[in-house]
């Protein structure tokens, strides 16, 4: 699943009329480079939720888009703007989503993120079916505009919800994950599937309730990374190398 609800109000005047996940970086649209990715690791099945002009990315890319055809890549969409007028937030969005996934287990994703260096790979999900844990995160050193961080990594692999005094590391989120859908139930969350009455609901809760149950595990993802946030941060990736 591929996020590309968002508003992106740090990014206006640019989002005012093309959603963020459209806004280009060298030569192809943000939310592209991890859907390539994501197809390029075998993982043909997409689904993405839209809200603010999120007619521009259905008319974009459409069911079986062009930069796919030779991976047999195929998009859903949710369109939680034409269902109820405004973004679900990410654990809202991925509850309403639920009946597009396929099986019990998927990768989940910002499409505002770029992470050129992530390879989404099949052993990866093996390794995370088997460890029975509910979510496994890719954590980043801190950026500047996140110096706290988000969570810990224990010795054994653990995610951790450190107390706010604790002064163990902190890494920050790369929206990177995969999960279970098991996450997306009681007693972790009370959204039904497909969440029917369109509730917003965050994601960070539910992953600090299956971390203080020991059911999240977390790596360190040291490639390239940027929240592509503000204007600045969009001109220095295209002025990059």
């Amino acid at each position: 699943m591929v996020l590309a609800a968002g508003r992106g109000e740090r990014m206006r005047p640019l989002t005012d009329a093309t959603p963020k996940p459209l806004l280009a970086v060298q030569g192809k649209p943000l939310m592209q480079w991890p859907m390539e990715a994501l197809a390029q690791g075998g993982f043909t099945r997409l689904v993405v939720n839209t809200a603010w002009l999120g007619e521009q990315i259905a008319q974009r890319f459409g069911t079986a888009p062009q930069w796919g055809a030779g991976l047999g890549s195929r998009i859903a969409y949710s369109h939680e703007g034409l269902d109820f007028g405004e973004a679900l937030e990410t654990a809202g969005g991925i509850c309403r989503a639920l009946p597009l996934l396929d099986g019990d287990i998927f990768w989940c994703l910002a499409g505002d993120v770029h992470a050129p260096d992530f390879r989404f790979t099949a052993p990866l999900v093996q390794a995370f079916a088997d460890s029975g844990r509910l979510a496994h995160l890719w954590l980043v050193p801190n950026p500047a505009h996140n110096p706290r961080g988000d969570f810990g990594i224990g010795q054994d692999g653990a995610a951790l919800n450190l107390p706010a005094d604790d002064p163990a590391p902190r890494f920050t989120f790369s929206t990177i994950g995969l999960y279970r859908r098991e996450l997306f139930t009681a007693p972790y969350c009370d959204i039904p599937p497909g969440n029917p009455a369109g509730v917003k609901a965050a994601l960070a809760p539910l992953l600090r309730r299956a971390m203080d149950n020991g059911r999240v595990s977390a790596q360190l993802h040291t490639g390239r990374w940027t929240d592509v946030g503000t204007p600045e941060r969009l001109a220095q990736l295209n002025s990059s190398p």
